[in-house]
C-alpha cells in the first residue's frame, strides 16, 4: 500500500478525525491514513456522535500531534490539511511528500447554539468531509488528480 494519508486539522478533536475515519471505512484498500493536530486536544463529542451515525466508534481515541508524527520521520503521499488557511501554512513539509491539498471546513467547536444545532451543523460538516473524500479516492484510483482537481480544492 503506497497511498499514505494524512490529515491535519487544529487539535485532531473532530475535522482531521472525521476525514481520517471516512477514509478509513470507504477506503481502506487503497489507503493508510493517519490524523494529526498543531495543538493537540480532547475529541470532541460532536464528532464522536456523528461519526456514530457512520458507525464508526472513535470514542476511545487519542489525538496526535503533526509534529511527533514528522519527528518520528513519518512518510506521505498526500498530506491533506483541513482548518483554515492560515493554520495550513503550519502543516511541516514531509520527506516524500507528493501532495499537499487543503479543504476548508468550519470548526465544530466553535457552533453556536442549542446541543441539536451543534449537531446539525457538525453533521453538516461531517457530509461535507465525506463528499470530498469520496472525490479523492476516486481521483486517486484513476490516476487524474492533479488533472481533475476539485475547485474546492487547494493542491501545492
Amino acid at each position: 500500500m503506497d497511498k499514505k494519508v494524512l490529515f491535519v486539522c487544529i487539535h485532531n478533536s473532530a475535522r482531521s478525525q472525521m476525514a481520517e475515519e471516512l477514509l478509513r471505512k470507504y477506503g481502506a484498500d487503497e489507503f493508510e491514513v493517519q490524523s494529526a493536530g498543531f495543538e493537540p486536544a480532547e475529541l470532541n463529542p460532536l464528532a464522536i456522535e456523528v461519526l456514530k451515525e457512520e458507525d464508526i466508534d472513535i470514542s476511545g481515541k487519542e489525538t496526535n500531534s503533526v509534529f511527533d508524527l514528522f519527528k518520528a520521520g513519518k512518510t506521505f503521499n498526500y498530506v491533506i490539511t483541513v482548518c483554515d488557511e492560515g493554520n495550513a501554512q503550519r502543516c511541516p513539509v514531509f520527506p516524500g511528500l507528493s501532495y499537499r491539498i487543503h479543504w476548508s471546513f468550519e470548526d465544530p467547536s466553535g457552533f453556536d447554539g442549542s446541543d441539536e444545532e451543534k449537531l446539525a451543523k457538525t453533521r453538516e460538516v461531517k457530509e461535507q468531509i465525506k463528499k470530498e473524500v469520496l472525490s479523492l479516492i476516486e481521483l486517486v484510483k484513476s490516476g487524474n488528480l492533479k488533472e481533475n482537481c476539485p475547485n474546492s480544492w487547494t493542491i501545492k
